[in-house]
């Protein structure tokens, strides 16, 4: 689980060129980036004594050298300001004198991680801002006052929340998916977010990497179950909440709507608190958030940029865009598989609870338990889990949440008579019994399909609630998750109150629940809010005639999309065969794939082979359905390969790795893996798998248990559920010792063993070696050589020339170009040559006696690694 939430970035294209001239300026190094359509941006590094620790920092400036506002951009909670690099190249090149640091404790800052601590981190940025006041490029509105906004997502979006509360020369902010009340976030209503909490202290790097105080609440609350007075303290004194009433400069609020970590409610109070204040609020609703989805980073991007226009260069022309706007999913792009995304506004901020509909809802009184120690817990969303993956699912309806019978109550409308779009906060009120003083209840709200089985739970989020006093009875309302979801007509929408969710902590001991209704269920519908609602940016107008004007070259060219090629029956049984592929990205100057062919068969472990940018990884992502080629054709069984292809459901892919849920063993957390993908229990052939993978007895453990290898293996046991035909492998061995190599290899031979098919990309030459029986050699995108290894390795047309001393490269081109030979390259033994058709090791002899090569023995070679080197050309 990758927490950096890197720069929400405009495109800019940047010619791939560094200035020739490297100039050393204080303690800073100053770079020139190039671009097509824009000054050079210029780039100092420097390290910043700040508050006794050191901040590694990066400034960023273009143009001529007059004053210009400043942006501070900060980074996401375990990432450095490498991640925000290409959007302040871009806020450089469009006129902003641009600071980024890497926070406390990350990177090469030094200090303890504070959660943004006033005394801290938000202390920091009052130094930098003093820093910048002192730059030449800076515009000041006085003395030591620079004009300086900030921007950042989740970390960096709550410092600069913090930053302008607590220092005013802060003049206008951009946070993106953050919190208001931190306090809030990680213990709503009195619950505590286990997950997500204790992914951001190992994320961190562990609870000693952290201020004491947090560390020591951490485990205190972590321990307990429960947050505790203090704890809440500590949170909300580093929180934006705590000087709300001091936030008075125009803030463009981004929140995500599929982020179980800071919701939709954060904003909202953000928004308020700040709104009363007198100040510029607009807020964006953006289909993506901490659980996955798109952040929208092209659009985002503009839109900070147009508010930082109008507020810090006070550009009165600048479209800051409405007050409030909303990306909603319709539909999925049958080109690539993509959800469509399209925008709403309103010219207010319609808040969560506008235009509020009541929805009956029916069921009698329940009663259901707490299981002893909360487990099983329910499933709804999946920190570090692929929890985006599952948001995006839920978004495009389908259902990929998991109740357990006998520990849920449900009360369910009648079928609605016209469609409904829920955009806010629904409230219920219910009556609350309990065996235990204390009750926790889970609150969702599902959209129900017509047969009743189908269910989906928007954006995967759930509302808990701590229900103190609840052995006597008690009432209580109910806040349900924020949410933008369209209900179609004949849908209905069902109320659950569950004892567990798999991402907090519930009371460990067993307790029975009882709920009743009390009202309708009141749904907020924020009717005012539609497409029209606010002006338009230019692109909507002549998108239209630019797309007419494209339908009519598609005409005349005779240009039309095909449909997807039928099944080729000679190839029924052939697990891969690629022919003439070739992929160029937009914007790029050459090919990364360019007329491919090459043909897999059963049983065969390949290794593809190539040196960096030798289009490896865009043939496996072309494979798997995730990129269209440009020409050529992929066939899986002898079906072509397209985006979302049934045949794909025969191919298993293990690529950047997967992420597990540390307190589950490896065991629980394949069957939840497999239970997500809504395919039937007996159809992931678990035990076969786990067989394969050769885990043992560590699948009853938890998997934070785990050494690298074993995760590694049970990642590889993941993309075998289900004994896909085909597995795809990127580097399996990244990350292992050579014990772990050695296991891993024999569970690769094992899968194949049984007559499937296994394709692995590793850089350890000797590994594939010894692994794959055939191998696959790029180079620039094109074929090198293709064969089984031992063909490959022991070729005879290969030499290995040993010398009494090394060859240097003039005497190595030389050899290269002799008659008959088709390359040579040095070695730290002497040199690989390479003879082509015309050549013999008796003429090479001769010849490299004449050329005085210092020659002491002649043979074939025998290594891989010696084989690539010569087949590449030594490229790599």
């Amino acid at each position: 689980m990758d927490l950096r939430l890197r720069g929400l970035r405009r495109p800019r294209r940047i010619i791939a060129a560094v200035a020739a001239v490297v100039v050393l300026a204080g303690a800073g190094t100053w770079t020139a980036v190039a671009s097509d359509d824009a000054p050079p941006v210029h780039h100092a590094d420097q390290v910043m004594a700040v508050n006794g620790v050191r901040l590694d920092t990066s400034y960023f400036t273009s143009g001529d050298s007059g004053r210009r506002p400043a942006v501070l951009l900060g980074h996401g909670f375990g990432g450095t300001k490498d991640d925000v690099r290409e959007q302040a190249e871009d806020l450089a090149a469009d006129g902003y004198a641009v600071l980024t640091w890497s926070a406390r404790g990350f990177g090469r800052s030094t200090g303890k991680i504070g959660l943004n601590d006033p005394k801290g981190e938000v202390a920091d940025v009052s130094r930098l801002i003093d820093w910048l006041a002192k730059q030449p490029q800076v515009q000041l509105d006085k003395a030591g006052d620079p004009r300086v906004g900030l921007a950042g997502a989740s970390y960096g979006g709550a410092i600069s929340l913090l930053a302008a509360g607590h220092d005013t020369r802060v003049d206008a902010i951009a946070p993106a998916i953050t919190y208001w009340n931190l306090a809030d976030a990680l213990f709503p209503d009195g619950v505590f977010k286990k997950l997500w909490t204790g992914i951001f202290f190992n994320t961190g790097g562990g609870c000693a990497r952290f201020e004491p105080a947090l560390c020591a609440m951490y485990e205190r609350v972590a321990e307990s179950g429960t947050p505790d007075a203090a704890a809440r303290a500590l949170l909300e004194e580093r929180s934006p909440s705590a000087v709300g009433d001091r936030i008075k400069v125009p803030t463009l609020l981004l929140q995500g709507q599929t982020d179980s970590l800071f919701t939709l409610a954060q904003s909202d109070a953000a928004e308020k608190a700040i709104r009363a204040n007198g100040a510029p609020v607009d807020v964006d609703w953006i289909a993506g958030g901490h659980d996955g989805g798109d952040l929208e980073a092209s659009r985002v991007q503009a839109r900070v940029t147009s508010w930082f226009d109008r507020y810090l260069k006070n550009d009165k022309g600048a479209d800051t865009g409405p007050a409030f706007r909303i990306t909603r999913t319709g539909g999925v792009d049958s080109t690539d598989g993509a959800a469509l995304l399209r925008g709403a506004s309103d010219d207010t901020y319609p808040g969560l609870t506008a235009g509020d509909r009541s929805i009956a809802l029916t069921g009698r009184e329940q009663s259901f338990a707490n299981p002893p120690g909360a487990s099983p817990p329910a499933v709804s969303a999946l920190p570090g889990l692929g929890g985006g993956g599952l948001s995006q699912l839920s978004s495009l309806g389908v259902g990929v949440s998991l109740d357990f019978p006998g520990q849920f109550a449900a009360f369910t409308s009648a079928p609605l008579t016209t469609d409904l779009r829920v955009t806010g906060s629904p409230t219920a009120t219910l009556h609350v019994k309990s065996t235990s003083e204390d009750a926790v209840l889970f609150g969702k709200v599902y959209d129900v399909g017509p047969d009743g089985r189908q269910q989906v739970l928007p954006s995967q989020l759930v509302a808990p609630v701590r229900v103190e006093g609840a052995k006597a009875g008690k009432d209580v309302t109910l806040t349900l998750p924020a949410i933008d979801h369209e209900v179609d007509k004949g849908h209905r929408l069902r109320l659950v109150l569950a004892s567990t969710d798999l991402g907090y902590a519930s009371p460990a001991a067993a307790a029975t629940y009882t709920v009743s209704l009390e009202g309708d269920l009141a749904v907020p519908t924020a009717a005012a809010v539609s497409t029209a609602a606010a002006p338009l940016p230019s692109w909507v107008w002549w998108l239209p005639l630019a797309g007419a004007g494209l339908a009519l070259a598609l005409l005349v060219t005779g240009r039309r999309r095909t449909a997807t090629p039928a099944p080729d029956p000679e190839l029924a049984e052939v697990p891969l065969q690629i022919t003439d592929l070739s992929k160029k990205y937009a914007g790029g100057d050459r090919y990364s794939v360019r007329d491919l062919s090459f043909r897999v068969e059963k049983g065969q472990v390949l290794g593809l082979l190539g040196p960096n940018g030798a289009g490896k990884t865009t043939t496996l992502r072309m494979l798997m359905g995730l990129i269209r080629p440009d020409g050529g054709e992929i066939r899986v069984f002898g079906h072509a390969i397209r985006p979302g292809a049934p045949v794909l459901s025969r191919v298993g892919a293990f690529v950047e790795g997967a992420g597990f849920l540390p307190h589950l063993s490896g065991r629980q957390n394949l069957e939840l893996y497999w239970q997500a993908t809504g395919r039937p229990a007996e159809d992931a052939h678990l035990d076969e798998a786990l067989e394969i993978a050769g885990l043992g007895d560590a699948l009853a453990r938890a998997v934070r248990t785990y050494s690298q290898g074993m995760r590694q293996r049970l990642a590889i046991a993941q993309a075998m559920l289900g004994l896909p035909d085909l597995l795809i492998l990127d580097e399996p061995t990244n990350g292992l010792d050579p014990p772990q190599i050695r296991e891993m290899r024999e569970v690769m031979i094992r899968y194949a063993a049984a007559g499937r098919t296994v394709i692995v990309s590793s850089h350890l030459l000797a590994e594939v070696e010894q692994t794959c029986t055939h191998l696959v050699v790029m180079d620039r995108g094109r074929l090198v050589q293709a064969g089984p290894v031992g063909v490959i390795v022991g070729s005879g047309d290969t030499l290995l020339v040993g010398t009494a001393t090394p060859v240097e490269e003039p005497l190595a081109e030389k050899v290269a170009a002799l008659p008959g030979v088709a390359s040579a390259v040095p070695t730290d033994d002497g040199l690989l040559v390479r003879l082509d058709a015309d050549g013999s090791a008796q003429h090479l002899v001769a010849e490299l006696v004449r050329l005085d090569v210092p020659v002491q023995s002649v043979g074939p070679h025998r290594r891989l690694e010696d084989a690539f080197l010569t087949l590449i050309g030594g490229s790599a």
